[in-house]
């Protein structure tokens, strides 16, 4: 029962206008994840973080990332060679800034996440390049 509740709040949160998320984010957060804003590199909270745990999104809390694909690519902004599942995130061909990238999105809310970029390690070859604003951790041990 309480996974209908938190697929019922997903819905919900995916469904908020824009007065509601800029409400509900603080202005970085709402800069990054609403607007296409990216952080400056390497001032990103989870750019150096190690511990294991799950990567959510920081605007409606779908679980992103895992802690077991993150790498250091040393690009600035937390890295992973691949999504925690095929229903985790979105890619959206990316035309601005006189660049051709491809613009990584939560699935569930459309939030702004980062870019993926096909320089990975060996595992998928893909770099998702990825905001900590965008990010909340969910610390875990396993």
């Amino acid at each position: 029962m309480a996974e209908d509740t938190k697929s019922t709040q997903k819905v919900e949160q995916s469904r908020k206008s824009e007065e509601q998320w800029h409400q509900e984010l603080d202005a970085v957060r709402y800069h990054v994840l609403r607007e296409k804003g990216t952080e400056r590199a390497f001032t990103g909270e989870y750019c150096d973080l190690k511990d294991k745990g799950m990567y959510n999104c920081a605007a409606c809390g779908k679980r992103l990332f895992s802690s077991e694909t993150k790498y250091d690519s040393g690009s600035g902004w937390p890295s992973f060679y691949q999504p925690n599942s095929v229903e985790s995130v979105a890619e959206i061909a990316d035309h601005s800034h006189g660049m051709l990238r491809t613009e990584v999105v939560c699935r569930n809310c459309e939030s702004h996440l980062g870019h993926v970029f096909p320089n990975g390690p060996p595992e998928t070859g893909l770099r998702y390049c990825i905001n900590s604003a965008a990010l909340d951790f969910d610390k875990q041990d396993y």
